[in-house]
């Protein structure tokens, strides 16, 4: 009966029965006193003085000797939003036993704190010593709303280093995954604002990265790697190194994932602290034979290139573990990195290694693959006899091919003789650049710079001889011969044997020309050159980077009211001189000085300024489309343009897409010539296009006639939901491959710049380019760019830009855009916004 009586809004009902339900206050049971508070509660809410003239003093000494949780609660809610001063002063008196009162006490008291405090900044000293007992309560839910309080309210790092105190003990001792999240989102927040302030809990934060979970650890290192300094990069380089050794056994949810995020973070590491790099390489070395050996190789580059005296000592662990090596690009890329940075007397070592591994013999059967051969039926197919699913017989062409040589899977040259072309063509150019270096120390007429000399010329024919039999063989398909292909490679061979060929042929001029002996120079250090310019333009894009000048400019062009407050901390009264004093202080210079407010400019408001009717229209209404998260909020401005009084004035709205209309304006009544502002809230559930119409209806007061006026459509925009972000080219590489949404929209735009056009795509989708962009001047009539941005949602969206200027079509602009994302909405909203820019700028 007590719970319905909280439904009633009839005075003349509940009237008659106050004192039954003030007497129920004490009642023996417990349920019957927690209801009767609750009940007296919305009679207090909803009819006042009326009613209830004595309410507070009642319910406070209801609170004083109830002690039974929920009642208590229930009561405290009510002096929480009826009566604040003496919700103040029961606070007041009772605040070392908060502990006893329950959690729904303890969040009621947070609210509270909260509410006070942003009304009057002056009372934040007397809550400060609740907050920090509640930091310390046993429930999770009470920690965490009571270290975001203190976060909020204060930003002296005593409160802040409490709060993350606090997030880091949830974080470690929560099991539930979503919790973590929101946990290290909050920790997210602490970072921009406090970073030296939780990089003291940074070895505490590192805990959760025993979570089974990828999106917890790969979270944990983002926000860590924002905090490594050199005071704790060595215990950072300890654990990340532990973390990498454990994958070996681990038995976790995409573990191949989770080494790729530790082998990048500990990239990150050893390029800005010299003092790992070291041991960082001696811990990643080991995984070269294994999955994701790609960003382990690109490390072990990384360092090689920019710490110098590093070189020696990883070169000969690489050389060492190049037999492990077997994936093909590793391969390239260790073979680039040896014939580079390799010098002095272990060139020679290097050279016979690879050499080793190359083997000195034919790729391919020279009698076999002759013409001879060919004419006599030696590569002449085969037919074979298979038994089919249905029990029927059936013979099937197969070729045997003798010209290939067999080696030990997974080695050099059993890529090579696979017709791995363009990896033998480059150990073919380390072998030529070890050689030009071993001619250079001995000279010409040494016995060892000829060997060497004749140890690379007998590799490039062999890889020449196989080359022409791979272009032969996809000529003789090409043109219908009937030959299967049994050259397994990655790449097309027919298309790029002519390429490689000519590269070989450049490898022997080098060798045999003395002309060439001056080139020798350029030829060994121009690639290092070039390198070092990829890097220097890569870290430029690292998200680790804080432009600083970007953020005084930010707080430099704040906005202030002419009539705002000026709060004078030197003339507050000495009461408040105590321990908690400096916990407001940073807060009060913070808001003189504007770091904690969130302006949002007028003109700002106007890009999201919606008219729903046109302005001959009885009613006339417009909106302001606020998107917050996954929240829309529109506050509509409704005008009676008549003499008469509108009547059950309702506004119906509906959507289009994945929105969902939550709370629906009010049914109101318009007076002659008056206005009101009505709000409505969508909840948005992906990142779609979407699009919300609806009408406006009321009646006349004199005539009782309903009429209907339709609204203009707003049209939501994905721009709304797209957040430029970054990430790494392997990274970028993997979502391209993995993602099977695609949109590609071809280029049409009066533009007549490849940098000009790609900038204005940049800023018309929200992107970030992840191609670095060294200059402004066109020197290529080709660009190509790699976009990357994220939603709110945490869904990513890749572009790769290809353009290319035609000088046969008055130069203007053709090639493709190309849109890629794990769903369908990003895709198709993402290309339509593409092809609405490009349609502006033509028409402009």
């Amino acid at each position: 009966m007590l719970r319905c009586l909280c439904k009633f809004r009839e005075p003349e009902i509940i009237e008659p029965l106050m004192p039954s339900i003030k007497a129920c206050l004490e009642h023996r049971h417990a349920y019957v006193r927690k209801n009767a508070a609750m009940v007296l509660y919305h009679v207090h809410k909803y009819f006042g003085q009326n009613l209830t003239p004595d309410g507070a003093e009642v319910m406070q000494q209801f609170l004083t000797g109830e002690t039974e949780v929920g009642s208590r609660r229930n009561a405290f809610l009510m002096l929480l939003n009826e009566a604040e001063v003496n919700a103040i002063e029961y606070l007041r008196a009772h605040a070392h036993g908060l502990d006893r009162f329950g959690d729904g006490f303890a969040l009621l008291v947070l609210e509270l704190t909260r509410k006070v405090c942003r009304r009057d900044p002056s009372n934040k000293s007397q809550f400060v010593p609740i907050l920090f007992q509640l930091l310390n309560a046993s429930s999770a839910a009470v920690s965490y709303e009571a270290a975001w309080t203190l976060a909020s309210l204060s930003s002296s790092p005593t409160a802040v280093r409490a709060a993350a105190t606090t997030y880091t003990s949830i974080l470690c001792t929560q099991s539930d995954n979503n919790v973590k999240l929101i946990v290290l989102e909050r920790l997210s927040e602490v970072k921009s604002r406090h970073p030296r302030v939780l990089a003291e809990l940074l070895m505490d934060m590192l805990r959760v990265l025993s979570s089974p979970n990828i999106d917890i650890c790969r979270r944990t290192l983002e926000v860590a790697m924002g905090l490594v300094s050199s005071r704790n990069i060595e215990e950072i380089a300890q654990v990340l190194r532990r973390e990498i050794m454990r994958t070996r056994q681990l038995d976790m949810e995409q573990s191949l994932e989770y080494r790729r995020l530790l082998v990048t973070s500990m990239h990150v590491c050893a390029m800005r602290f010299p003092e790992v790099a070291s041991s960082i390489v001696d811990a990643v070395i080991e995984f070269l034979g294994h999955d994701g050996a790609t960003d382990v190789i690109l490390v072990i580059r990384s360092v090689l290139q920019r710490y110098v005296p590093l070189r020696e000592g990883i070169l000969r662990k690489l050389l060492v573990s190049f037999d492990n090596i077997q994936a093909p690009p590793v391969l390239a890329t260790a073979l680039w990195v040896v014939g580079e940075y390799l010098e002095g007397a272990d060139v020679v070592s290097g050279f016979d290694q690879i050499i080793s591994c190359l083997g000195s013999q034919a790729f391919i059967d020279q009698e076999a693959c002759s013409p001879t051969s060919k004419a006599e039926g030696s590569l002449a197919p085969l037919r074979k006899t298979l038994v089919l699913s249905d029990g029927t017989y059936a013979t099937q062409p197969a070729q045997t091919d003798p010209g290939r040589w067999d080696s030990e899977p997974g080695t050099l040259r059993h890529h090579v003789c696979k017709g791995d072309i363009f990896l033998g063509t480059v150990a073919a150019g380390t072998l030529t650049k070890l050689a030009c270096k071993v001619l250079r120390v001995h000279g010409a007429t040494a016995s060892i710079s000829k060997k060497c000399q004749s140890l690379t010329l007998a590799a490039c024919c062999n890889l020449h001889k196989l080359a022409s039999s791979v272009a032969l063989q996809s000529a003789d398909i090409s043109s219908g011969s009937g030959l299967q292909d049994t050259i397994e490679s990655t790449a097309k061979p027919g298309d790029s044997a002519a390429d490689l060929m000519e590269r070989l042929v450049f490898f022997v001029h080098v060798l045999l020309d003395p002309s060439l002996g001056a080139f020798h120079a350029h030829f060994l250090q121009d690639n290092k050159v070039s390198f070092e310019q990829c890097l220097s333009l890569s870290r430029s894009n690292t998200p680790f980077q804080i432009d600083v000048s970007a953020v005084e400019a930010d707080t430099s062009t704040r906005h202030f009211q002419p009539d705002e407050l000026i709060l004078w901390r030197q003339l507050r009264q000495s009461e408040h001189n105590n321990a908690n004093w400096e916990l407001c202080d940073v807060g009060d210079l913070a808001h003189a000085t504007g770091l904690n407010e969130v302006t949002d400019p007028y003109g700002v408001r106007l890009k999201h300024m919606y008219q729903l009717t046109g302005f001959s229209d009885p009613v006339y209404a417009e909106t302001c489309v606020i998107v917050h998260d996954y929240d829309i909020i529109m506050e509509i401005l409704v005008i009676n343009r008549t003499s008469a009084t509108l009547t059950n004035l309702t506004l119906e709205l509906a959507t289009l897409g994945d929105l969902r209309l939550v709370e629906r304006p009010q049914v109101v009544t318009l007076g002659p010539v008056d206005q009101l502002a009505l709000r409505a809230n969508i909840k948005v559930s992906s990142t779609e296009t979407g699009h919300i119409f609806g009408t406006i209806v009321y009646e006349n007061s004199s005539s009782a006639e309903k009429s209907y006026i339709n609204l203009n459509s707003i049209h939501l925009d994905i721009m709304d939901y797209i957040r430029p972000a970054y990430c790494a080219d392997a990274e970028f590489r993997h979502m391209w491959a993995e993602f099977e949404w695609e949109n590609k929209v071809a280029v049409a735009t009066s533009i007549p710049s490849l940098s000009h056009f790609l900038s204005h795509i940049v800023e018309s989708t929200n992107m970030r380019c992840l191609t670095p962009r060294s200059s402004s001047d066109e020197t290529s009539n080709f660009l190509a760019a790699n976009l990357y941005a994220k939603s709110i949602f945490g869904e990513d969206a890749l572009v790769n830009v290809s353009i290319e200027k035609k000088d046969d079509a008055d130069g203007k602009l053709s090639g493709y855009i190309r849109i890629r994302s794990k769903t369908q909405g990003i895709a198709l909203s993402l290309g339509d916004r593409v092809t609405a820019v490009q349609r502006a700028q033509r028409n402009a």
